[in-house]
């Protein structure tokens, strides 16, 4: 149970116009003890996921200001105090924006001045409502594990489910209610990028949205996700790509196409994809007369680590790879996680994505009957 609320807790905490002026200025005030003097990072996402630091700043008399230039489009910021995790999430675009905390809850400071804030603040408002139904049920949780009282762990187990089934529903709604908000896109994002619908559920919900949130970063990466994404949905035609064999000749995906062909997404050091590759190689065998071909496709670093999982798992197929991790190909396929794997026909088109164990073998024998 502690595990389920932890992850809806950071869920609502990471999604936890302007006015006319070049720039932006956060003003804030924070009370409570040991404040003053506390340091302050203003940090985003960067492209590779990782924190970046844009600004710094220091409680002085309870306040704080960070200032900078003018943003093209609103982004979602992260205030942390101090060397630790706490921190204030902020919608960053031209104009005040104001912020007022209390130091030892900062996950309920109010936010507000600019447009995106308001909205934003609105939306944290009603997930909070649900984030402390969150830590009532998990405080209940603990006492019944405690007490070894396993109807009502049952029971508070029931309600977690149908609690992260409001809060779905919340933001949904709030999203299809709210089309000139930030936080909108924000959300669309996670749920595509976390695939918590499909291709085309996201589509809608991405098509509800302002033009100008569209052109927003967010929106911009919704679009560039929606393109890969549809470029390699089932029914579509398989991006061709080339990379260098283990004997160094360059390979493409065109050149080893069969009746049916599995572009396999691993690597040496995924150890899902190693527990699997016996179940790859059974197939292999079982239906490599008939017209069955892989090419697999491996985010290695390391050369030689390639090569001996190869050697090593019987992988008696065609390989490539740029030994570059997720690189450029992992892209094109939108490949964040592996293994990852998509079956074509034979004239390259998709018609199953990611099956393993007897699915696999049962999709193989149906295509090649």
């Amino acid at each position: 149970m502690r595990f389920f609320y932890t992850a809806f807790i950071l869920s609502l905490i990471l999604w936890s116009c302007s006015s006319n002026r070049d720039g932006y200025i956060i003003e804030g005030s924070v009370e409570g003890e040991n404040t003053e003097g506390t340091e302050l990072t203003l940090r985003k996402y960067g492209n590779n996921n990782q924190l970046i630091t844009v600004d710094s700043a220091t409680v002085s008399g309870g306040k704080f200001v960070f200032e900078g230039a003018s943003m093209e489009s609103p982004e979602l910021h992260y205030i942390f105090f101090g060397r630790g995790q706490e921190n204030i999430p902020i919608i960053v675009e031209n104009g005040d924006i104001e912020i007022s905390a209390q130091r030892d809850s900062l996950g309920f400071a109010r936010i507000g001045g600019t447009l995106q804030n308001d909205l934003f603040y609105d939306f944290l408002k009603g997930s909070r409502v649900l984030s402390r139904k969150a830590s009532s049920m998990n405080q209940d949780m603990r006492r019944a594990q405690a007490n070894r009282d396993t109807v009502t762990m049952n029971s508070l187990r029931e309600e977690y489910f149908e609690l992260m089934e409001e809060a779905k529903g919340y933001e949904l709604d709030y999203v299809k209610n709210n089309p000139d908000a930030i936080v909108s896109a924000l959300i669309i994002y996670r749920i595509l990028t976390t695939k918590a619908k499909t291709v085309p559920e996201v589509q809608e919900l991405y098509d509800g949205l302002s033009q100008e949130i569209k052109s927003s970063s967010t929106g911009v990466k919704i679009k560039e996700t929606l393109d890969r994404e549809s470029s390699t949905s089932i029914g579509s035609k398989a991006p061709n790509f080339s990379a260098p064999s283990p004997d160094g000749k360059e390979l493409a995906l065109n050149d080893v196409l069969g009746k049916v062909t599995i572009v396999d997404f691993w690597a040496a050091w995924c150890r899902p994809c190693r527990a699997e590759n016996p179940n790859v190689v059974k197939v292999y065998n079982k239906y490599k007369d008939k017209g069955l071909s892989i090419l697999g496709v491996s985010l290695d670093r390391n050369e030689n680590d390639w090569k001996k999982a190869i050697e090593d798992d019987g992988l008696i197929w065609h390989h490539v790879s740029n030994v570059q991790y997720f690189d450029e190909i992992a892209k094109l396929y939108n490949v964040d996680a592996i293994p990852a794997t998509f079956i074509l026909d034979e004239n390259g088109i998709i018609v199953a994505k990611d099956l393993r164990g007897a699915s696999l073998d049962q999709k193989i024998g149906e295509l090649l009957q």
